[in-house]
Protein backbone atom coordinates (compact mmCIF):
# COMPACT_ATOMS: atom_id res chain seq x y z
CA UNK A 1 0.00 0.00 0.00
CA UNK A 2 2.72 2.59 0.80
CA UNK A 3 4.42 1.70 -2.66
CA UNK A 4 0.77 2.55 -4.12
CA UNK A 5 0.50 6.07 -2.55
CA UNK A 6 3.78 6.82 -3.19
CA UNK A 7 3.18 5.87 -7.21
CA UNK A 8 0.03 8.12 -7.10
CA UNK A 9 1.95 10.92 -5.47
CA UNK A 10 4.53 11.03 -7.94
CA UNK A 11 2.24 10.83 -10.71
CA UNK A 12 -0.33 13.64 -9.42
CA UNK A 13 1.48 16.77 -11.29
CA UNK A 14 1.93 15.10 -14.55
CA UNK A 15 -2.13 13.76 -14.19
CA UNK A 16 -3.76 17.26 -13.38
CA UNK A 17 -1.34 18.56 -15.89
CA UNK A 18 -2.54 16.00 -18.64
CA UNK A 19 -6.19 16.43 -17.40
CA UNK A 20 -7.09 19.82 -17.07
CA UNK A 21 -5.50 20.10 -21.15
CA UNK A 22 -7.61 17.20 -22.09
CA UNK A 23 -10.47 19.79 -20.51
CA UNK A 24 -8.74 23.15 -22.06
CA UNK A 25 -8.67 21.11 -25.37
CA UNK A 26 -12.87 20.29 -25.62
CA UNK A 27 -13.61 23.58 -24.23
CA UNK A 28 -12.29 25.43 -26.79
CA UNK A 29 -13.48 22.98 -29.55
CA UNK A 30 -17.32 22.52 -27.53
CA UNK A 31 -17.12 26.26 -27.29
CA UNK A 32 -16.85 26.65 -31.03
CA UNK A 33 -20.29 24.32 -31.50
CA UNK A 34 -22.94 26.87 -31.11
CA UNK A 35 -21.96 29.16 -34.11
CA UNK A 36 -21.35 26.08 -36.19
CA UNK A 37 -24.78 24.96 -35.83
CA UNK A 38 -25.80 28.44 -36.22
CA UNK A 39 -24.60 28.52 -39.38
CA UNK A 40 -25.27 24.50 -39.97
CA UNK A 41 -25.57 24.45 -44.05
CA UNK A 42 -22.64 26.65 -44.65
CA UNK A 43 -19.99 24.85 -42.68
CA UNK A 44 -21.18 21.43 -44.22
CA UNK A 45 -20.50 23.32 -47.62
CA UNK A 46 -17.17 23.91 -46.59
CA UNK A 47 -16.45 20.83 -45.53
CA UNK A 48 -17.95 19.09 -48.71
CA UNK A 49 -15.72 20.73 -50.37
CA UNK A 50 -12.70 18.77 -48.39
CA UNK A 51 -11.94 14.98 -50.59
CA UNK A 52 -13.39 12.31 -48.60
CA UNK A 53 -10.35 10.72 -47.84
CA UNK A 54 -9.37 14.03 -45.67
CA UNK A 55 -12.90 13.99 -44.07
CA UNK A 56 -12.39 10.51 -43.32
CA UNK A 57 -8.85 11.03 -41.69
CA UNK A 58 -10.64 13.97 -40.12
CA UNK A 59 -13.19 12.08 -38.68
CA UNK A 60 -16.02 14.20 -40.45
CA UNK A 61 -19.37 12.52 -41.23
CA UNK A 62 -21.56 15.10 -43.01
CA UNK A 63 -24.28 13.23 -42.27
CA UNK A 64 -24.21 13.93 -38.54
CA UNK A 65 -21.36 16.54 -38.03
CA UNK A 66 -23.76 19.73 -37.58
CA UNK A 67 -24.98 17.86 -34.96
CA UNK A 68 -23.84 17.79 -31.48
CA UNK A 69 -23.01 14.10 -31.23
CA UNK A 70 -21.00 14.24 -34.81
CA UNK A 71 -18.95 17.69 -34.29
CA UNK A 72 -17.90 16.44 -31.05
CA UNK A 73 -16.90 13.00 -32.71
CA UNK A 74 -14.64 15.07 -35.50
CA UNK A 75 -12.93 17.14 -32.30
CA UNK A 76 -12.99 13.82 -30.05
CA UNK A 77 -9.72 12.24 -32.25
CA UNK A 78 -7.92 14.93 -31.17
CA UNK A 79 -8.89 13.91 -27.40
CA UNK A 80 -7.90 10.23 -27.62
CA UNK A 81 -4.60 11.76 -29.35
CA UNK A 82 -3.14 13.41 -26.87
CA UNK A 83 -5.28 10.71 -23.65
CA UNK A 84 -3.07 8.31 -26.05
CA UNK A 85 0.57 10.38 -25.39
CA UNK A 86 -0.52 10.74 -21.43
CA UNK A 87 -0.94 6.81 -20.92
CA UNK A 88 1.55 6.03 -23.02
CA UNK A 89 4.49 7.94 -21.10
CA UNK A 90 2.88 6.59 -17.87
CA UNK A 91 3.14 2.93 -19.60
CA UNK A 92 6.76 3.72 -20.48
CA UNK A 93 7.74 5.27 -17.33
CA UNK A 94 6.09 3.15 -14.20
CA UNK A 95 8.77 0.36 -14.54
CA UNK A 96 11.92 2.11 -16.38
CA UNK A 97 11.81 5.03 -13.92
CA UNK A 98 14.09 3.57 -10.93
CA UNK A 99 16.85 2.36 -13.91
CA UNK A 100 16.73 6.16 -15.18
CA UNK A 101 16.58 7.73 -11.93
CA UNK A 102 19.48 5.21 -10.54
CA UNK A 103 17.01 4.36 -7.89
CA UNK A 104 16.77 0.22 -8.48
CA UNK A 105 18.88 -0.67 -5.84
CA UNK A 106 17.59 1.25 -3.91
CA UNK A 107 13.87 -0.36 -4.24
CA UNK A 108 14.74 -4.00 -4.93
CA UNK A 109 16.88 -4.60 -1.88
CA UNK A 110 13.38 -3.64 -0.12
CA UNK A 111 11.35 -7.46 1.33
CA UNK A 112 8.66 -7.08 -1.47
CA UNK A 113 8.79 -9.40 -4.40
CA UNK A 114 8.71 -7.91 -7.84
CA UNK A 115 5.21 -9.17 -8.33
CA UNK A 116 3.97 -6.76 -5.63
CA UNK A 117 5.91 -3.45 -7.35
CA UNK A 118 4.79 -4.05 -10.78
CA UNK A 119 1.33 -4.36 -9.15
CA UNK A 120 1.42 -1.19 -7.21
CA UNK A 121 2.92 0.54 -9.65
CA UNK A 122 0.32 -0.69 -12.59
CA UNK A 123 -2.31 -0.27 -10.34
CA UNK A 124 -1.19 3.54 -9.44
CA UNK A 125 -1.11 4.46 -13.34
CA UNK A 126 -4.54 2.54 -13.98
CA UNK A 127 -5.91 5.02 -10.82
CA UNK A 128 -4.75 8.18 -12.91
CA UNK A 129 -6.25 6.97 -15.56
CA UNK A 130 -9.36 6.46 -14.05
CA UNK A 131 -9.04 9.64 -12.70
CA UNK A 132 -8.36 11.08 -15.52
CA UNK A 133 -11.27 9.68 -17.46
CA UNK A 134 -13.56 10.81 -14.98
CA UNK A 135 -12.70 14.44 -14.65
CA UNK A 136 -12.71 14.80 -18.32
CA UNK A 137 -16.13 13.26 -18.62
CA UNK A 138 -17.78 15.85 -15.88
CA UNK A 139 -15.85 18.96 -17.24
CA UNK A 140 -16.96 17.90 -20.89
CA UNK A 141 -20.35 16.97 -19.79
CA UNK A 142 -20.55 20.31 -18.08
CA UNK A 143 -19.11 22.28 -21.09
CA UNK A 144 -21.53 20.47 -23.60
CA UNK A 145 -24.67 20.65 -21.23
CA UNK A 146 -23.70 24.33 -21.29
CA UNK A 147 -23.08 25.39 -24.46
CA UNK A 148 -25.18 23.12 -26.53
CA UNK A 149 -27.95 24.16 -28.83
CA UNK A 150 -30.33 21.25 -28.60
CA UNK A 151 -30.76 17.88 -26.68
CA UNK A 152 -28.48 15.09 -27.41
CA UNK A 153 -28.23 11.97 -26.09
CA UNK A 154 -26.56 11.70 -22.99
CA UNK A 155 -25.91 8.16 -23.62
CA UNK A 156 -24.12 8.34 -26.97
CA UNK A 157 -21.99 11.17 -24.91
CA UNK A 158 -21.51 9.09 -21.77
CA UNK A 159 -20.33 6.18 -24.68
CA UNK A 160 -18.06 8.12 -27.16
CA UNK A 161 -15.93 9.21 -23.99
CA UNK A 162 -15.51 6.18 -22.36
CA UNK A 163 -13.86 5.20 -25.65
CA UNK A 164 -11.14 7.46 -24.29
CA UNK A 165 -10.53 4.83 -21.45
CA UNK A 166 -9.98 2.13 -23.58
CA UNK A 167 -7.83 3.57 -25.71
CA UNK A 168 -5.42 4.45 -22.92
CA UNK A 169 -5.48 1.27 -20.88
CA UNK A 170 -4.13 -0.20 -24.36
CA UNK A 171 -1.29 2.59 -24.35
CA UNK A 172 -1.29 2.26 -20.87
CA UNK A 173 -0.30 -1.51 -21.00
CA UNK A 174 1.33 -1.37 -24.68
CA UNK A 175 3.82 1.63 -23.15
CA UNK A 176 4.91 -0.54 -19.96
CA UNK A 177 5.76 -3.97 -22.29
CA UNK A 178 7.89 -1.92 -24.95
CA UNK A 179 9.65 -0.30 -21.80
CA UNK A 180 11.04 -3.72 -20.62
CA UNK A 181 12.83 -4.09 -24.26
CA UNK A 182 14.85 -1.23 -23.05
CA UNK A 183 18.15 -1.70 -20.65
CA UNK A 184 18.09 2.36 -19.72
CA UNK A 185 16.01 4.55 -21.06
CA UNK A 186 17.42 8.69 -20.87
CA UNK A 187 14.34 9.64 -22.04
CA UNK A 188 10.79 8.18 -22.69
CA UNK A 189 9.24 10.77 -24.84
CA UNK A 190 10.95 9.76 -28.25
CA UNK A 191 9.57 6.58 -27.74
CA UNK A 192 6.07 7.45 -26.65
CA UNK A 193 5.62 9.90 -29.18
CA UNK A 194 7.20 8.13 -31.33
CA UNK A 195 4.54 5.04 -31.18
CA UNK A 196 1.27 7.39 -30.36
CA UNK A 197 1.84 9.29 -33.61
CA UNK A 198 2.78 6.62 -35.62
CA UNK A 199 -0.31 4.51 -34.76
CA UNK A 200 -2.25 7.73 -34.93
CA UNK A 201 -0.83 8.20 -38.58
CA UNK A 202 -1.35 5.11 -39.90
CA UNK A 203 -5.08 4.73 -38.64
CA UNK A 204 -5.60 7.99 -40.65
CA UNK A 205 -4.09 6.50 -43.79
CA UNK A 206 -6.39 3.43 -42.88
CA UNK A 207 -9.58 4.82 -43.44
CA UNK A 208 -9.03 6.70 -46.27
CA UNK A 209 -8.88 3.29 -48.01
CA UNK A 210 -11.86 1.43 -49.25
CA UNK A 211 -11.23 -1.89 -47.75
CA UNK A 212 -10.19 -0.92 -43.95
CA UNK A 213 -12.28 -3.26 -42.18
CA UNK A 214 -9.15 -5.96 -41.61
CA UNK A 215 -6.34 -2.91 -41.48
CA UNK A 216 -8.33 -0.82 -38.95
CA UNK A 217 -7.13 -3.67 -35.87
CA UNK A 218 -3.66 -2.03 -36.43
CA UNK A 219 -4.28 1.15 -35.25
CA UNK A 220 -5.87 0.95 -31.77
CA UNK A 221 -6.88 4.71 -32.66
CA UNK A 222 -9.62 2.98 -35.55
CA UNK A 223 -11.13 0.35 -32.83
CA UNK A 224 -13.67 2.94 -31.63
CA UNK A 225 -15.53 4.39 -35.11
CA UNK A 226 -17.59 7.10 -33.26
CA UNK A 227 -20.03 7.49 -36.21
CA UNK A 228 -20.80 3.69 -35.81
CA UNK A 229 -21.21 4.63 -32.04
CA UNK A 230 -23.78 7.13 -32.87
CA UNK A 231 -25.68 5.14 -35.18
CA UNK A 232 -26.07 1.87 -33.27
CA UNK A 233 -25.17 2.86 -29.98
CA UNK A 234 -23.21 0.30 -29.00
CA UNK A 235 -19.19 -0.51 -29.55
CA UNK A 236 -17.65 -2.78 -32.68
CA UNK A 237 -17.20 -6.05 -31.38
CA UNK A 238 -14.40 -7.53 -33.02
CA UNK A 239 -12.13 -4.25 -32.68
CA UNK A 240 -13.64 -4.15 -28.45
CA UNK A 241 -11.93 -8.20 -28.15
CA UNK A 242 -8.82 -6.95 -29.99
CA UNK A 243 -8.14 -4.17 -27.60
CA UNK A 244 -8.95 -6.42 -24.75
CA UNK A 245 -6.53 -9.06 -26.22
CA UNK A 246 -3.70 -6.19 -26.46
CA UNK A 247 -4.39 -5.07 -23.02
CA UNK A 248 -4.41 -9.00 -21.50
CA UNK A 249 -1.53 -10.59 -23.21
CA UNK A 250 0.57 -6.40 -22.87
CA UNK A 251 -0.05 -6.72 -19.04
CA UNK A 252 0.90 -10.70 -18.87
CA UNK A 253 3.82 -10.50 -20.88
CA UNK A 254 5.01 -7.33 -18.95
CA UNK A 255 4.60 -9.43 -15.13
CA UNK A 256 6.60 -12.51 -17.03
CA UNK A 257 9.54 -10.11 -18.29
CA UNK A 258 9.68 -7.89 -15.72
CA UNK A 259 10.01 -10.85 -12.82
CA UNK A 260 12.84 -12.29 -14.53
CA UNK A 261 14.50 -9.57 -16.27
CA UNK A 262 17.84 -8.35 -14.95
CA UNK A 263 17.43 -4.57 -13.81
CA UNK A 264 20.24 -2.02 -13.93
CA UNK A 265 21.21 0.04 -11.44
Amino acid sequence: MNMYLFELKSMRKSTIIWTCALITLALFYISIYPSVAKDADDFKKLLSGYPASVRAMLGINLDYITSFLGFYAMIFSFVTLFGAIQAMNLGVSILSKETRERTADFLLVKPVSRLAIITAKLMAAFTMILATNIFFYAGSSILANTTQTADFDQKLFFMINLTLLFIQLIFLCFGMFVSLFFKRLKSILPISLGVVFGLYLVGALIVTGKNDDVLRFISPFKYFDITYIIKNASYEAPYLIAGAVIIVVAAVASYMIYVKKDIHV
